[in-house]
């Protein structure tokens, strides 16, 4: 995998940056943390959140690195499994922005959506159906519906959507992906 951030992080760094003047920003399952080091590197204050405690020890190791050393304050790392039953990890959190990437756990989609703040960004992107034409995964439970993505945040200010093909970041292979940038409606009493 690359370890450059995603194209679609890159082009809405200044709704993130933001965004995470109410609360940091969530990096949601973040693996090796690409995308959330990106943010630190550009000062934005990121939760890194992930059940595999290898995959933080490296993000841990890349904060302590020169280029990342100077911003290390502005991380936090959360050791956290997203997926257990009858969790609610997100429960009593809040976050300017989330983001997604190569993720999908249908059960967390709701704390999701109450835990970013009013006015907060959700970047999300992951794989769609299609995805077992080009490769893994090709577990239904882990792939997104045609339009799925877009219905869950249809009530959201929908800034950015995409459902296709792309090519993959790190060998140019075909990915079957669905994306969406979206705001949280300011008006907190419309929806969750």
């Amino acid at each position: 995998m690359s370890s450059a951030a995603s194209p679609l992080l890159v082009r809405h760094l200044d709704l993130l940056e933001l965004a995470s003047h109410r609360a940091p920003i969530l990096d949601l399952a973040c693996g090796n943390g690409r995308n959330g080091l990106y943010l630190i590197k550009h000062n934005i204050p990121v939760v890194f959140a992930d059940v595999d405690m290898l995959a933080l020890e490296a993000v841990e190791d890349s904060l302590s690195t020169s280029d990342y050393r100077q911003h290390k304050p502005l991380a936090t790392l959360w050791s956290v499994d997203l997926e257990q039953r009858c969790s609610h990890p997100l429960q009593h959190r809040h976050f300017g922005g989330v983001i997604v990437f190569r993720y999908l756990h249908r059960a967390l989609i709701q704390s999701i959506r109450q835990a970013l703040l009013p006015g907060g960004i959700i970047i999300y992107e992951t794989f769609t159906v299609d995805q077992p034409k080009y490769g893994r995964p090709n577990n239904p439970a882990f792939l997104l519906g045609h339009g799925e993505l877009q219905e869950i945040f249809s009530d959201w200010d929908i800034l950015h959507q995409f459902e296709g093909v792309i090519r993959k970041e790190s060998n140019g292979g075909p990915q079957a992906i669905s994306q969406i940038v979206a705001a949280k409606p300011v008006e907190t009493g419309l929806t969750q």
